[in-house]
């Protein structure tokens, strides 16, 4: 496995690893439990937009270091900030994770120990997620005295459905990973959902990239769309794929009777 991180050096507060096509990003400030900071913020979404331009990447996973997945917003950095950083920093986690659901590869939240507030809605925005079943998750930040501020007011309702998402957000209650999956939120829960992560991400990697990512596109977009245009989304992206050569590819491996080589183009 390679190892990529912006210093090289293993306090960097995101970490970037990629195994073949598929990309593992780790939050990297175990003894804080991955609280996230501003410097992590911006760290993250750096190697967020990186990620969205690279053709040798199919599938990217999120997971943290240590014994936290992530707990959220630092609040030991926000007892010091003045209220425009606050709106700063809401803006930046918000944008962040907006940036992580628009990735054109699939995304997989791989969550153990801790996922609360920040963190939960970390795993909202990727398209999948598995946790170890002891985990422990949910919207916690009513009982801070404030909402959900990056996507859990939003992503939340839509997974789960409005009446269950409210209890959740409102009573701040902190669920189990059986739970969870009982409830829609999770893919699949065990003793290791990185591996878990890592089983999906490589099966969904065989596959043509240009046809996933623009199937994850129809797919998002038309669902807050109606039918009739969520059907022209459809129509659009296949539209896209047309000519490229990976759909020939595609075609002459099965008339050759082998696997097909995609490249992404």
């Amino acid at each position: 496995m390679a190892e990529e991180n912006r210093d090289n050096e293993s306090s960097d507060p995101v970490l970037l690893e990629t195994d073949g096509p598929v990309a593992i990003v780790a939050l990297n400030r175990p003894e804080a439990m991955n609280a996230l900071n501003f410097e992590t913020l911006v760290c993250l979404g750096d190697i967020v937009e990186d990620l969205r331009g690279r053709r040798d990447i199919r599938a990217v996973i999120f997971t943290g270091k240590g014994r936290a997945f992530c707990v959220g917003a630092d609040l030991k950095e926000r007892r010091t900030l003045d209220e425009w950083q606050v709106r700063r920093n809401v803006r930046k986690i918000r944008d962040v994770f907006t940036a992580v659901e628009h990735l054109p590869q699939p995304t997989i939240a791989a969550i153990h120990g801790y996922a609360f507030g920040g963190g939960f809605e970390l795993a909202l925005a990727c398209d999948f997620r598995f946790a170890a079943e002891e985990t422990v998750m949910g919207l916690t930040e009513t009982s801070l005295a404030i909402i959900p501020g990056a996507g859990g007011t939003q992503r939340l309702p839509r997974l789960i459905g409005p009446m269950r998402a409210k209890e959740l957000i409102f009573t701040a209650r902190r669920i189990r990973a059986p739970e969870a999956y009982d409830l829609g939120i999770l893919t699949g829960f065990g003793s290791d959902p990185v591996a878990e992560a890592r089983r999906l991400a490589k099966e969904i990697a065989e596959n043509g990239p240009l046809a996933v990512a623009q199937a994850k596109f129809a797919i998002d977009r038309g669902l807050d769309a109606s039918l009739a245009t969520g059907l022209e989304i459809e129509s659009s992206a296949y539209e896209v794929l047309i000519p490229t050569r990976d759909r020939v590819e595609a075609l002459e491996a099965f008339k050759e009777k082998r696997p097909p080589r995609f490249r992404g183009e």
